[in-house]
């Protein structure tokens, strides 16, 4: 991680590199993770089918609970995570499946690499995915999620958009550049999935940075709204590219 921006991964605002709640948003947000944990798991799983051994990297891994969730349900998997505050609260048991070098890992290692929200935070966005890409196995799969602008919350709140999240969001992503940028890599997408709870989290969020009252209740109304709208037009707050070689 460049140090320029290192302090804004502080923010009490960015839970994923935190495990402490302090707020109603917060607790919300680690009570839905232990069901995208387990809709992540599955999805994957389906998608990789019935094999003797997965071997995972989550690039991005933030506290770690992920790899955690999957390496106790047989995968073998590893975690990168350049930032520090977020390492500080892995527990012993992840800081194994840590690691600190991925160069030093061999080609056509992984069956699956996942970004969950990450790609939009890397500044050598092509060098990063180049050396992924090289770190796939010939049928893996690269799991990208992704805020999306073209979302109805994203319409609504505009410059308060949380997906936004200026300055650690560097890049901002809708179907056209990720087709673009997997076809720049030698990569096809070959699906793409909802993630329906982002819209509330990201309304909740967005509602506090325009400085508005009642940041709950109206988050999680345009949270309805914006998935309500995506299910005619796909567009929803966030969502999950599963990119092929």
């Amino acid at each position: 991680m460049h140090t320029a921006i290192g302090p804004y991964y502080k923010s009490t605002d960015y839970i994923s590199h935190s495990n402490k709640i302090k707020s109603i948003s917060s607790i919300l947000y680690k009570l839905v993770r232990s069901y995208t944990l387990r809709k992540k798991y599955r999805l994957i799983q389906s998608l990789i089918g019935q094999t003797s051994e997965i071997h995972h990297l989550d690039y991005g891994s933030g506290t770690g609970h992920f790899i955690d969730y999957t390496t106790k349900r047989g995968w073998v998997s590893k975690g990168y995570e350049p930032d520090q505050n977020a390492l500080e609260h892995n527990n012993k048991s992840i800081q194994k499946l840590i690691l600190h070098n991925l160069e030093s890992i061999q080609l056509n290692t992984y069956d699956v690499i996942t970004l969950f929200h990450v790609l939009e935070h890397v500044h050598d966005l092509n060098s990063v995915l180049a050396l992924l890409t090289k770190q796939l196995k010939p049928k893996g799969i690269l799991l990208l999620a992704l805020p999306n602008h073209k979302s109805f919350d994203a319409e609504h709140y505009q410059q308060h958009w949380a997906g936004y999240d200026v300055p650690r969001h560097l890049y901002h992503f809708d179907r056209n550049s990720v087709k673009h940028l997997a076809q720049e890599h030698g990569l096809k997408i070959d699906k793409i999935e909802p993630m329906v709870f982002d819209s509330f989290y990201v309304s909740m969020l967005s509602e506090k940075y325009a400085g508005n009252s009642m940041t709950l209740v109206r988050g999680l109304l345009n949270g309805f709204k914006s998935n309500r709208k995506a299910t005619s037009n796909g567009e929803y707050s966030s969502l999950i590219y599963i990119l092929r070689k």
